[in-house]
């Protein structure tokens, strides 16, 4: 069953206000559901010496795994692009480790939307039973 995104596009729309994107000015916003029925979000943030900025995605990723989510079900990403931007390679790889059926949900200022499995947008992924795990080590 697919999960109801709508509580999610308005969490990444509205999060997406507190990016730090000094540098680019794309500005990103995720609202990540686990699995478990709580709703993590992220933002952009960028830094003077580029390669250490971090998306939105991976944040919300990270502040869920910190809460000792470990499942995901969807991913709502909100930017101002048109069409609305998919996350990057980086961000589809950390997302299919812990979301191998996520859906991925893309939206805009203008209302657009663009829908996507994880599977779509990774092909082939790299994942956790390729090193002969079911999930990561650390896992509850």
């Amino acid at each position: 069953m697919k999960p109801d995104t709508a509580a999610l596009e308005e969490a990444a729309r509205r999060v997406r206000a507190n990016a730090y994107a000094p540098y680019s000015g794309y500005l990103v916003g995720a609202a990540l559901l686990a699995e478990d029925g709580r709703t993590f979000v992220g933002v952009n943030v960028e830094s003077a010496s580029y390669p250490l900025t971090t998306c939105a995605e991976r944040g919300a990723v990270m502040a869920a795994v910190a809460a000792g989510a470990r499942r995901f079900s969807a991913i709502v990403v909100a930017t101002a692009s048109s069409p609305p931007a998919a996350p990057c390679g980086g961000c589809r790889q950390v997302l299919r480790e812990f979301g191998p059926d996520l859906l991925v949900v893309a939206v805009n200022d203008q209302g657009e939307r663009r829908t996507f499995s994880i599977g779509e947008l990774l092909p082939e992924a790299f994942a956790p039973d390729t090193v002969g795990g079911d999930l990561p080590r650390g896992t509850p």
